[in-house]
């Protein structure tokens, strides 16, 4: 597993705050220079910590407002790989993940409606390894905040 110090965490933690600060300003919060700061975003980055920054999109805004959650049922013993290549072609899959319990993967769906969505759940339902999917709908969003890792004392 990889683990980063606490400087490293200060520093994610800024940028997933404001992914559009300079290495001067989070050099302010963590108490290193530029270029310091930026040494170890790169190193972050070469190790796979950092993924990359993105924009964060209202996706109501955009028109794909309407969203569910949908357990995924698969048809004798597939693979999550299997289960990945089959899910891609639909563009209403905006995550998927595989899970313990009776399902073999959760898929989230975003729609422009409901009747979008109705569309979206019979092509999934229409994927060949899938024997029976569990939808929930979104009627609205209580908590959604990205990874902010706070540097913590492990020793209680």
């Amino acid at each position: 597993m990889l683990r980063v110090d606490s400087i490293d965490q200060l520093i994610v933690s800024q940028l997933v705050a404001d992914a559009r600060s300079s290495y001067a300003e989070i050099g302010k919060v963590v108490r290193l220079s530029a270029p310091a700061v930026k040494r170890r975003v790169d190193r972050l980055l070469d190790r796979g910590i950092l993924r990359g920054f993105t924009a964060v999109v209202d996706a109501e805004a955009l028109g794909w407002g309407t969203e569910a959650f949908v357990e995924v049922h698969c048809r004798g013993n597939i693979s999550p790989g299997q289960i990945r290549q089959r899910l891609e072609p639909l563009a209403e899959v905006v995550a998927a993940y595989t899970v313990s319990g009776a399902a073999d993967a959760i898929v989230h769906l975003r729609a422009a409606d409901i009747h979008h969505l109705e569309d979206a759940l019979e092509r999934l339902r229409a994927v060949d390894i899938i024997d029976r999917t569990v939808s929930t709908v979104v009627l609205s969003t209580l908590l959604e905040r990205s990874p902010a890792p706070e540097p913590h004392d492990t020793a209680h």
